[in-house]
């Protein structure tokens, strides 16, 4: 499971329409929505600058948060929609969607490694390239992993892991089709310009 979710706070919107979207943005506030999950629809404010420094984090669609409002039970949520205004590309309004424990989503899963020293082609001086530090899953919202974990062990130089070579958490599967690269282990730089030099007299000869 994962660890903590990051915490989205929002208050209660009093008021709905146009006029108090507007009075919510002229407070410093971005209005929202929060909706599914089986209940009522919640209009909410966020506070522009916590907004905006979690949507300058990246990813923000992808993230699931858990949102606290005052007067409500935290319930966790994945935003489906950011309005932005036209000429200063700021966020206008928010949509989020409650999620129940069996509503599979998409995310992005940390990839850990493991076993370093039970790979040959690193104990030879070979380079472990991390192509992909996080991979994109379809989990379940109330199963989680926290990361996946790609074990060295036995790994040679010149060896590609692919995602169809880790073992992925139980309910998890990639978002893309294709068998992406994941990371590879190559030569040593010494060993490459040594084998660029060689093919060289090759040539020259």
């Amino acid at each position: 499971m994962a660890g903590e979710l990051p915490d989205l706070h929002a208050h209660v919107r009093t008021g709905t329409g146009k006029g108090a979207a507007r009075q919510a943005r002229r407070d410093g506030m971005v209005p929202g929505i929060v909706y599914g999950g089986g209940k009522d629809p919640i209009a909410i404010n966020m506070p522009f600058n916590a907004l905006l420094k979690r949507l300058k984090q990246g990813r923000f669609l992808s993230t699931l948060f858990n949102l606290k409002v005052e007067g409500e039970e935290d319930v966790r949520v994945i935003c489906r929609n950011v309005q932005r205004d036209v000429v200063k590309d700021l966020p206008t309004h928010v949509d989020l969607m409650r999620l129940r424990r069996t509503s599979r989503i998409n995310l992005f899963i940390h990839v850990t490694f493991i076993n370093h020293d039970a790979a040959p082609g690193l104990k030879r001086g070979g380079v472990l390239t991390v192509v992909r530090p996080e991979v994109e899953l379809e989990v379940l919202a109330g199963d989680i992993p926290d990361h996946v974990t790609v074990d060295l062990a036995g790994r040679q130089i010149g060896d590609v892991i692919h995602i169809g070579d880790i073992a992925l958490p139980e309910g998890a599967k990639p978002t893309v089709q294709r068998n992406f690269v994941v990371a590879n282990i190559s030569a040593p730089s010494g060993l490459r310009s040594d084998d660029n030099a060689g093919d060289g007299e090759d040539d020259a000869e």
